[in-house]
């Protein structure tokens, strides 16, 4: 197995590297409708990256951190309440901007804007501020995934201090920007390949990603890489095949 990168619906990324180690990005498994059965179970997880505290971001981190112990990054609230409701896990909390090398690896996150908390007996408990991740592994391109977000100007600047190839990009509208402000988004990070994300889950989402198509400059329209769920996208230095 070479370096990928799968869509497991919804949110929920599954970054492969070249060694086999694998990284998930906000695990919702078990009760997500749009992840197949075949994916619900994980044989693997080496590191779970969270960008913030709802539900359909953060539910399967309980199950993945009593199977295998793998280091849990994301916002330092997030990780301290998750960690005080898990009852064990390696969290490792930190906050917008910062970067941290975990085995070789280095995340940094990014701001996003949305909100963000988990869910509590006596209901929402504050998590933090929501973030978008950057992710750095050896002999790759760098991936964005840009959490939960509308679409905002320092996109620009993520752009300039990371220059990440790989956006991963939510498209769905309601509760994140939609087509044109996805386009926009797209259009200040110029990467060579732009993954749509958070779409098609719940019928108030958009149900395709035709119209981000649409709203693409020609110029970033052959960048697109609509993925089915489950498909695995080769992943390189240069960006995805």
């Amino acid at each position: 197995m070479g370096a990928s990168i799968t869509w497991f619906g919804h949110a929920t990324v599954r970054l492969v590297l070249a060694d086999e180690r694998v990284i998930m990005i906000d695990p919702w498994l078990a009760e997500n409708p749009a992840c197949p059965d075949a994916l619900k179970t994980v044989s693997r997880c080496d590191m779970i990256l969270l960008t913030h505290g709802h539900f359909d971001h953060v539910a399967d981190v309980d199950a993945l951190v009593k199977r295998f112990n793998p280091p849990v990054i994301g916002n330092f609230d997030l990780c301290t309440v998750l960690e005080k409701q898990i009852g064990a896990g390696k969290f490792s909390g930190m906050n917008t901007g910062g970067t941290q090398v975990a085995d070789g690896v280095h995340v940094t996150l990014t701001q996003a804007f949305h909100s963000s908390a988990v869910a509590g007996p006596d209901g929402p408990l504050y998590a933090g501020m929501p973030n978008g991740l950057v992710v750095e592994a050896p002999g790759l391109a760098k991936v964005y995934h840009a959490g939960d977000t509308d679409v905002f100007g320092d996109m620009k600047l993520i752009a300039r201090l990371f220059e990440p190839k790989i956006a991963i990009l939510p498209i769905g509208d309601w509760f994140t920007m939609g087509a044109s402000g996805a386009a926009l988004a797209a259009e200040m990070l110029k990467p060579t390949a732009i993954v749509p994300i958070h779409y098609k889950t719940f019928p108030v989402l958009a149900q395709s990603a035709d119209e981000f198509r649409r709203a693409l400059s020609p110029e970033l329209s052959s960048a697109l890489r609509v993925a089915e769920v489950g498909q695995e996208l080769t992943w390189t230095a240069e960006g995805l095949e």
